[in-house]
């Protein structure tokens, strides 16, 4: 993973800044062998702290995205209709095409600097992976705790991968000065379903490795168990068998999020379903009839029985301890359930 390895054949060059919007220069697009299949856009972002929209269902105000699209591949993913806005495909294109803003480190110090900045909470992997393995080459997080631990700024992160663990330092540091929740999501614990619906990403014992991890140096880590699948991850046996897990893993917390299908990623996730589970594609048509979200009954039915089996397991609700995800937004306002936050 050396840059010393890129040559012209590499297709480094410099694209029109259009593709990637006001906020960002491109500054070269990247295939390299070490990720065969997948193509880097670096850019400069003029702007790395981004507001989120009013009427947004997030628990948070500030969100950091250091990269959009997503090599995690989850078939599910919300977040495939914002590679639209770039012109860029929401299916395979959002597993391969990465858009990686090289120089959020600096800038995020930067903006944190403005006078204008008031120390609000910062969250980080609510859009995509900010520990996808695109990170293990760019190395950009080490340089944003950083920055974020310098102005003792509170902070969380979502993740599904392992390479966190290679920050664990970092966020020890960061603990001792300011407010800091880690969450890793596990949505089930079934192998062959991981396989086809998360092709790249760290099997689901791997990342209860992680809240393992975690909890031993110190830091409480939550579990967003999310999505549970409909009809595919939401039997009682295995709920109960990915709650075990989960507080095995010694989590502080977990909170179910049942899958929401939003434009961009409701097609992909259709035509996954249709190839691997045909039979299905009729009951899940019935069951988003009304939009991107599962009916409420059903909602509520799943959040019971994880909140009845986490308390089993000695365990609550994340609601029940000390916040491990971002706290609501200081102006009024009702707080959404937390099946309808848009974390995946």
């Amino acid at each position: 993973m050396r840059w010393e390895n890129l040559t012209d054949s590499d297709h480094a060059r410099t694209a029109d800044a259009t593709l990637f919007g006001a906020d960002a220069v491109t500054v070269r697009t990247i295939d390299t062998p070490e990720f065969q299949g997948i193509t880097f856009h670096e850019v400069r972002a003029r702007s790395i702290l981004n507001r989120v929209p009013g009427a947004s269902r997030m628990p948070f105000e500030w969100t950091v995205n250091p990269y959009r699209g997503c090599t995690h591949a989850c078939v599910y993913c919300f977040a495939r209709k914002t590679h639209g806005y770039l012109d860029l495909d929401t299916g395979l294109g959002f597993d391969t095409q990465i858009v990686v803003k090289v120089n959020a480190p600096e800038l995020l110090r930067r903006q944190l600097a403005s006078s204008r900045w008031r120390g609000e909470h910062v969250a980080m992997g609510t859009n995509v992976d900010c520990y996808q393995r695109a990170e293990g080459r760019y190395r950009l997080m080490p340089g944003i705790i950083t920055a974020l631990t310098e102005r003792a700024n509170p902070f969380s992160v979502l993740t599904k991968g392992t390479l966190i663990l290679r920050d664990l330092d970092l966020l020890t540091r960061a603990a001792r000065v300011t407010d800091v929740g880690v969450s890793v999501s596990v949505g089930f614990t079934d192998t062959e379903l991981w396989r086809t619906v998360e092709p790249g990403t760290p099997a689901p014992e791997r990342r209860l490795e992680v809240v393992r991890a975690l909890g031993e140096r110190g830091l409480a880590c939550g579990v967003l168990m999310a999505p549970v699948l409909p009809y595919l991850s939401d039997e009682p046996a295995q709920l109960r068998a990915t709650v075990r897990a989960i507080a095995a893993a010694g989590a502080t917390s977990v909170t179910p999020l049942v899958l929401h299908l939003r434009p961009g990623a409701r097609e992909w996730f259709t035509a996954w379903l249709a190839r691997h589970h045909p039979h299905l594609v009729r009951r899940y048509e019935r069951l988003y009839a009304d939009g991107a979200y599962a009916p409420t009954w059903y909602q509520r039915r799943i959040t019971r029985q994880v909140h009845d089996l986490a308390r089993e397991y000695g365990m609550g609700p994340a609601a029940d301890r000390r916040p491990l995800s971002p706290p609501p937004p200081a102006t009024p306002g009702p707080r959404p359930h937390p099946t309808q936050l848009s974390f995946l």
